[in-house]
C-alpha cells in the first residue's frame, strides 16, 4: 500500500491503512543580561511553532508564542522552552487561544520547561485554551527556579465556545504541573477531566462554571508571598468566584466563570499585580 495526498490506496497485498498529517511544533529562547536589560541570546523554532519578540517600553524581554497551525487536535504535539538568565526580566505569552479540537484518536500534547536563573523573575501568562467538544489534550509544565527566582504563572481553560453555547461536555483533559527550586519540588499539580456531569456540577468541582482558572505566584520568600497576599485583599471579589491561599514561597489562586470574559475580567487584576513587568502584554488587554 501506498499513500498519495494522505490519502490511503489499497493494493490487494496490502491491508488499508490510513495516514493523516500531524502539527508538530518546538520552539525555545534564551536571554542574557545588558545594560541593566533582558536580552535575546538564542532563538529556535521548528515547525508550526514560531516566537515573535514584540517592541516594549520595558527592561523586561516580552516574547508571544505562535502555533501556526491554527490549533490542535489528536496526535498534535508541541514542545515550548525558555531558559531566563539570572537577573532578568521576561514574559512568556500567546498570540492567541489556543484551540483545542475534535480527536479522532489520541491526545494533542503539550509540553512546556522553562528555566529562571538566580534574583530573575518570569511571567507565563499564555491566553486561554478553548477545549471544543470530544477534545482531548495532555499538557505538562514544568519550572525550575534558582535561588531568589520569583514567577507567576496561569493556565485558563474554557469549556467550548461563548457566542455558540458549547458546553463540550466530553471533552478530556490531563493537565499536570511540576515547580521546583534548585531541583527540590515546591509545587505539584494535576487536574484530570474526564467528561462527567458530576466535574461539571459538583459543588467542589466546577459547581456548573464552563471557565477555570489556575493562578501561581511563587516568590522569592515566605515573606514576601505573605506581602503579596496582603495587597491582593482588595482585588478579590468576595462572592466566591476566586480564592486565594498562601503556603510558604507559595501563593495559589483558583477562579470559577461562566463564560471566558467573566473569567477575564476576574483574573487580569490579579496578573496585573503579580506580573514582574509591571503592566501586562497589550494582547491580554481587555
Amino acid at each position: 500500500m501506498t499513500i498519495v495526498a494522505n490519502k490511503p490506496i489499497t493494493t490487494a497485498a496490502a491491508e488499508p491503512v490510513t495516514g493523516l498529517q500531524r502539527a508538530r511544533g518546538v520552539g525555545g529562547i534564551s536571554t542574557l543580561q545588558r545594560d541593566d536589560a533582558t536580552r535575546l541570546a538564542t532563538l529556535y523554532q521548528d515547525g508550526c511553532a514560531k516566537i515573535r519578540l514584540p517592541h516594549t517600553h520595558t527592561t523586561a524581554l516580552e516574547a508571544v508564542l505562535i502555533n501556526t497551525a491554527g490549533g490542535l487536535t489528536g496526535g498534535d504535539r508541541m514542545a515550548w522552552s525558555a531558559d531566563l538568565a539570572a537577573n532578568g526580566r521576561m514574559v512568556l505569552t500567546t498570540q492567541a487561544c489556543e484551540r483545542v479540537y475534535r480527536s479522532i484518536g489520541g491526545a494533542a500534547t503539550v509540553q512546556t520547561r522553562l528555566s529562571v536563573g538566580a534574583g530573575a523573575h518570569l511571567d507565563w501568562l499564555p491566553q486561554e485554551t478553548i477545549l471544543f467538544a470530544a477534545s482531548r489534550l495532555d499538557r505538562r509544565i514544568e519550572i525550575d527556579l534558582a535561588d531568589g527566582a520569583s514567577l507567576t504563572a496561569v493556565e485558563a481553560i474554557l469549556l467550548g465556545r461563548d457566542a455558540m453555547g458549547e458546553t463540550a461536555l466530553d471533552a478530556q483533559l490531563r493537565d499536570n504541573w511540576r515547580i521546583r527550586r534548585n531541583g527540590r519540588l515546591i509545587h505539584a499539580e494535576a487536574t484530570r477531566l474526564d467528561g462527567t456531569l458530576a466535574e461539571r456540577n459538583g459543588l467542589s468541582l466546577l459547581a456548573g462554571r464552563r471557565a477555570f482558572a489556575t493562578l501561581l505566584h511563587v516568590a522569592p520568600s515566605a515573606e514576601h508571598c505573605a506581602a503579596r497576599l496582603a495587597r491582593l485583599r482588595d482585588v478579590l471579589p468576595a462572592d466566591g468566584r476566586i480564592a486565594a491561599s498562601a503556603n510558604g514561597e507559595r501563593l495559589v489562586i483558583r477562579a470559577l466563570a461562566q463564560t471566558g470574559l467573566a473569567l477575564r475580567r476576574l483574573i487580569v487584576p490579579i496578573l496585573a499585580e503579580l506580573s514582574g513587568a509591571g503592566s501586562l502584554p497589550r494582547l491580554w488587554h481587555l
